[in-house]
């Protein structure tokens, strides 16, 4: 491991001289690259930076500790310098194992969200909307974008389904484990007598795509346009603006991916939206069948991330919020709904790191 830290404090020096070259200052693409390198670099030289100066800090100390009079007050002071040192050697240890796991190439991206109410009629329709609230105030807090690429509503104010775009710094990387199977308990607000109803409400995470990323052939799609309508057929435009995109690629047999995107009056805004989201889906496809071909040992052990795969459990009488994959329970379930969702998502990247970290052991 400190092999790899020296080699990367090297490169980080070699980076800062090109930073300063006046070759690069003249190439802002060159130079836009070696920036952001150097800054991905700087959590693990930083971290290493420390580690080398309070090794050698703790080195010093042991010196003096061999020349000094064991029963001296002096040697005590020394010695519990030692005990400090070696604790936060020991900590810097870890985290400098956990900063060289490989990064997911998908955690700086923004991504697309898809929730789909599941069993539970009317209330899994309205929890589906709560879920979008929840997520968009926590994008709030992020400084995110959210934006919608598609919704359908219901007459009591859900969603049968939303889909919408959430841009901003290292997105995919706090939302890659919500994807799955979120299931709610609470009372109805039509349920007279007072019983509790089980639903549930499906997330789906994906990560964005360019164009590049992803080949689309023209002639495996088909666009169709149409009236957009809103809930119970009522008119909301009187232009054919709706896109519908089918994609069937030939060489392909069987797969099938539609999407539909009604929500803006421009049929070429509606257009874009729906390849945006096709892009994703393929994306994740792809990536999906790619992970399919993985050991289990490489596995992440909080859970695959599969959409079928029941996450989380939201008990609205108990303000009980519990995370099914890393056996976390919170009751404080008001304030998550409101969008504060640091400590879930702080704990489930700490159970991902510890899993990576455990298989690298292996």
């Amino acid at each position: 491991m400190f092999d790899k830290l020296e080699a990367i404090a090297q490169h980080s020096e070699e980076l800062t001289a090109l930073l300063s070259d006046p070759a690069v200052l003249a190439e802002p693409e060159t130079l836009r690259r070696y920036a952001k390198e150097q800054a991905d670099l700087r959590p693990v030289t930083t971290a290493y930076l420390t580690y080398r100066q309070i090794r050698q800090e703790l080195h010093d100390n042991q010196e003096m500790l061999a020349s000094e009079d064991a029963d001296s007050e002096f040697t005590t002071l020394i010695k519990d310098e030692v005990a400090s040192l070696m604790a936060r050697l020991e900590g810097l240890e870890t985290e400098l194992q956990t900063l060289l796991l490989p990064r997911d190439p998908n955690d700086a991206r923004g991504v697309i969200m898809e929730i789909r109410a599941g069993t539970g009629g009317d209330e899994a329709a309205l929890f589906a909307a709560d879920l979008f609230r929840m997520y968009s105030r926590y994008a709030d807090v992020q400084h995110w974008r959210v934006e919608v690429m598609s919704a359908s509503p219901t007459e009591t104010g859900g969603f049968k389904e939303v889909v919408a775009a959430i841009e901003g710094k290292d997105v995919y990387s706090k939302l890659k484990f919500e994807s799955g199977t979120h299931r709610v308990q609470r009372v109805p607000a039509t349920e007279a007598q007072g019983r509790i109803h089980t639903s549930a409400v499906t997330v789906a995470i994906l990560p964005e795509a360019e164009e590049v990323e992803v080949e689309i052939d023209p002639a495996d799609l088909r666009i169709d346009v149409f009236r957009s309508s809103g809930p119970g057929g009522q008119s909301v435009n009187t232009t054919d603006s709706a896109v519908r995109v089918t994609y069937e690629p030939k060489d392909r047999k069987g797969l099938r991916i539609v999407v539909t995107c009604q929500d803006e009056k421009s049929q070429h805004k509606n257009r874009a939206k729906a390849l945006k989201v096709l892009r994703a889906r393929l994306m994740d496809l792809l990536e999906g069948e790619h992970q399919a071909q993985l050991s289990e040992q490489r596995r992440a052990q909080i859970g695959s991330g599969d959409r079928s795969e029941r996450i989380r459990t939201y008990n609205f009488p108990q303000s009980r919020l519990t995370d099914h994959r890393i056996q976390l329970t919170l009751y404080k379930l008001e304030g998550i709904m409101e969008g504060r969702l640091d400590e879930v998502i702080e704990a489930l990247a700490l159970a991902d790191r510890t899993a990576k970290l455990q298989a690298v052991e292996a």
